[in-house]
């Protein structure tokens, strides 16, 4: 946690209401994690607002920026576009406790959030499971599309002839 610490929104000498705060992200936060991510090269910038209220905390985390994606058809690398926005509600009690994904517990004692977690977890919401350079053209989609599994129609698959075994038992069942 201690490589996290950039992260933290320390709350304690702040006065009720609304506060601001900015990161910068590349990719040195995302090798912090030590996961392997789907994206390169991420330009990100992160707002985060702080409405800080006596007995809790509400967050705010708004993301926007670039990441370089690979190309699912052609496997080039493109730049895709990224916004995303979280709300997340802190309350304050015995432990530590993200069971909730809306609101998340942490001890009374602390002074400080780490966003970091919530950040990260923002980013990889944001990328899609199709990756498709917008530089695709029409040719290949139509070729991909000539060689792509065709869906099986379900009238099809009720046309085949059922197992006998199955009818002989249907019949004892007709019978009772």
């Amino acid at each position: 946690m201690d490589k996290l610490r950039n992260y933290d929104v320390s709350f304690s000498g702040l006065k009720n209401g609304k506060h601001e705060f900015k990161f910068e992200i590349d990719k040195t936060f995302f090798q912090l994690f030590e996961t392997e991510q789907e994206f390169t090269n991420p330009r990100i910038a992160v707002n985060v607002l702080l409405d800080k209220h006596t007995t809790f905390l509400e967050f705010e985390i708004k993301i926007h920026g670039l990441v370089e994606l690979v190309c699912d058809i052609t496997n080039e690398d493109f730049d895709y576009s990224i916004e995303n926005e979280i709300k997340i509600l802190v309350n304050f009690g015995e432990e530590y406790d993200d069971s909730n994904e809306d609101v998340i517990t942490i001890p009374s004692g602390e002074h400080a959030f780490n966003v970091a977690h919530l950040i990260y977890e923002n980013v990889m919401l944001s990328i899609p499971m199709k990756k498709i350079s917008p530089n695709v053209s029409d040719e290949d989609l139509k070729v991909l599309d000539q060689f792509s599994p065709k869906e099986i129609e379900e009238a099809e698959e009720e046309e085949h002839e059922s197992d006998p075994r199955w009818e002989a038992l249907k019949k004892l069942k007709d019978k009772n």
